[in-house]
């Protein structure tokens, strides 16, 4: 008997204009993020991202980032982005994070921030328990701030089996996802990718333009994915 064919699940984060969302929308991501935090050059104000989030179709599901935001804001902006993951990405308890989206009636990601340089220093087991209410662990490399520094880590030195839905996150690009897919493939309940800086266009410095998505690269990361994909299943079959 063959097995199903594998579909990793794509969010594409830190979306501000329109043309952007749709562009995600055609590419084939099941997830797109907002940024809620307002020291973020991704911001948007919670009636922004219901603008946006209006244009996406059935299936295609909104998440709200937030980093130590307070319970009465996050569920103001609960009620303008109907259906909304809440993604919690600061140093929020498992109990604040439960007790706001168990509030909405909301699923909520949980952003474990891991050493760039020493993984395992970071007890990722622990973590994925205190979090166990979450629906998934959001791997995110630590950088200063919060998230959207477009760096990753060692995947190789997590560890090989954690009771979590996991999505890779941090300094993913169209270039070196499948390496990410193929390191950190089976060592969860599942696995889904999640990109914001590694397809943003590219200003006159040669720096991202934070916030402004580019279209090509969009579609090329959801391109190298379902490759990735392919290439998986076909091994596994063999």
């Amino acid at each position: 008997m063959s097995l199903p064919p594998v579909r990793t699940r794509i969010k594409i984060c830190g979306l501000t204009r329109e043309q952007d969302v749709d562009a995600a929308v055609a590419a084939g991501a099941d997830a797109i993020g907002f940024v809620l935090y307002a020291r973020s050059p991704r911001f948007v104000t919670p009636e922004r991202a219901a603008q946006l989030a209006r244009r996406l179709p059935p299936l295609v599901t909104p998440v709200l980032l937030f980093v130590n935001e307070t319970a009465t804001n996050i569920e103001a902006a609960c009620a303008h982005v109907a259906g909304a993951i809440l993604q919690f990405h600061g140093d929020e308890t498992a109990g604040q994070c439960h007790a706001v989206a168990q509030a909405r009636g909301r699923p909520f990601w949980r952003a474990a921030r891991i050493p760039q340089t020493a993984p395992e220093g970071f007890d990722l087991l622990e973590f994925a328990q205190d979090f166990s209410a979450a629906q998934a662990i959001l791997l995110d490399a630590h950088v200063d701030g919060y998230g959207g520094g477009g760096k990753t880590f060692d995947w190789s030195r997590l560890p090989p089996s954690v009771p979590a839905h996991l999505v890779l996150s941090g300094g993913l690009t169209p270039a070196n996802v499948s390496e990410g897919l193929r390191a950190l493939r089976g060592r969860g309940h599942s696995l889904a990718v999640d990109v914001s800086s590694g397809v943003e266009a590219v200003g006159p410095d040669g720096q991202p333009r934070k916030g402004i998505k580019d279209a090509a690269q969009i579609h090329q990361f959801v391109a190298a994915v379902r490759a990735a994909d392919a290439l998986f299943a076909q091994q596994t079959q063999t």
